[in-house]
């Protein structure tokens, strides 16, 4: 119970914090997202995608289960992505800054949490859809997410977060799916100038 706590506490951080403010628009082909003029390239999603597939593919016996359980792994890795960037901003107005320092501290912390290293990396996995080589950018993230907490307060994150997003003009290909301003998070979408052959979220081949 006490590993399973560990980690959800963990992605509960990242995944309820609000984040993104989309700007209605034609996107570029090959781009994701646009971020502060910043772009998210397909390429570069594809990626992060493909190496989740592939730890999930690593896992022998539960690599179906996983995979059947993260449909919708494009949108939800972009979605971690622009949360990202938003956080950053979040941290970048609030003077806020992280150390490699406070990320391996609580790199140990997690993983003493969840019972090891290879616990930590199988939680990132079954919790939050992260590969072992994401699992950096989920640390940073849940650093500044505290010390964010500790400036505005708990439960006061969402108006610095949609202040931080309409600052960066988001746009998303909407491929992709639209962005609720008021949820603040990327939700399903119309794609009229899109011929999907494949489902966005499918697996890769061979996963």
């Amino acid at each position: 119970m006490h590993r399973r706590t560990a980690l959800s506490v963990s992605t509960a951080l990242l995944l309820a914090a609000p984040l993104l403010s989309a700007c209605s628009g034609q996107a570029r082909p090959g781009t994701a997202a646009v971020v502060g003029g910043e772009r998210i390239t397909t390429s570069a999603l594809q990626a992060q995608v493909n190496e989740v597939r592939a730890a999930q593919n690593r896992t022998g016996q539960a690599a179906a289960e996983l995979i059947a359980s993260t449909p919708n792994l494009e949108r939800q890795k972009l979605d971690s992505m622009l949360q990202s960037h938003i956080i950053d901003k979040m941290a970048k107005t609030a003077g806020i800054s992280v150390s490699e320092k406070d990320i391996e501290e609580q790199r140990k912390a997690l993983v003493e949490a969840e019972g090891g290293p290879g616990q930590f990396e199988a939680a990132l996995l079954q919790k939050g859809a992260l590969a072992p080589g994401q699992a950096d950018r989920l640390l940073r993230d849940r650093v500044l997410l505290t010390k964010l907490t500790a400036k505005y307060g708990n439960g006061k994150l969402e108006e610095p977060a949609r202040t931080a997003a309409k600052a960066l003009h988001i746009e998303v290909n909407p491929r992709y799916g639209a962005f609720d301003v008021e949820q603040i998070k990327l939700g399903a979408g119309e794609t009229p100038w899109i011929t999907q052959r494949t489902r966005p979220e499918q697996a890769p081949a061979g996963a």
